[in-house]
């Protein structure tokens, strides 16, 4: 199930607070400005720093 747009656009960033995308995958929510990916999981974005991983590295 994919995320609501409505949602999107009220989540931020919990590092910046800053805007928040859907990646192409729908596999998580990309922060541009952190460069961060907060995973998606059982159609649950894991909106945790600590479980965020740095652009660039597997998921």
């Amino acid at each position: 199930m994919p995320i609501d747009e409505k949602l999107l656009e009220i989540l931020a960033c919990p590092k910046c607070k800053g805007d928040i995308r859907l990646s192409e995958d729908q596999a998580g929510l990309i922060c541009d400005r952190c460069k961060l990916l907060y995973p998606i999981k059982d159609d649950i974005p894991i909106m945790l720093i600590e479980e965020a991983v740095k652009l660039g590295e597997s998921v």
